[in-house]
């Protein structure tokens, strides 16, 4: 059977120079690709956890003409920044430590990390609104939490 494996997911983003900063300089993730294509007005920006070569994050804007009219452009634009856009899971050996650690970059939290049936976990958005849950695995059970 034919190998198939998930190479990125996407985030709509407001900007995507405060999309990549954020993700950069307050995640500490790398640059996978950063690519402008001129004659399509349309830049493929790719950023992923350092060293990794799994899956990437595409940063890309929120469509306008001619792709969406403006006014679903807006609709689109208003519900990524009230978290409907989706949610990244991040899985982590040491929440506690990650919070610190991102807490110190700048990272505003949502939620200190809590104790859940499958793990200890919190979350955070980035500058566009997108969801980013921080998951520190453990064996479920569910009298914990």
């Amino acid at each position: 059977m034919t190998t198939i494996k998930i190479a990125n997911a996407q985030f709509w983003v407001h900007d995507q120079d405060e999309a990549l900063a954020f993700y950069t300089d307050k995640l500490g993730w790398e640059v996978r690709a950063d690519v402008t294509m001129e004659a399509w007005s349309f830049r493929w920006l790719c950023v992923g956890p350092p060293g990794g070569d799994g899956p990437a994050l595409v940063l890309m804007p929120v469509p306008r003409q001619p792709m969406l009219d403006e006014v679903a452009s807006a609709q689109l634009s208003d519900l990524v920044a009230k978290g409907a856009g989706g949610t990244l899971f991040l899985e982590t050996d040491d929440c506690k430590a990650a919070y610190d650690e991102l807490s110190a970059r700048g990272v505003e939290f949502n939620d200190p990390p809590t104790v859940q049936p499958y793990g200890i976990d919190t979350s955070f958005r980035d500058p566009s609104g997108n969801n980013i849950r921080l998951t520190q695995v453990m064996e479920f059970d569910p009298d914990r939490g």
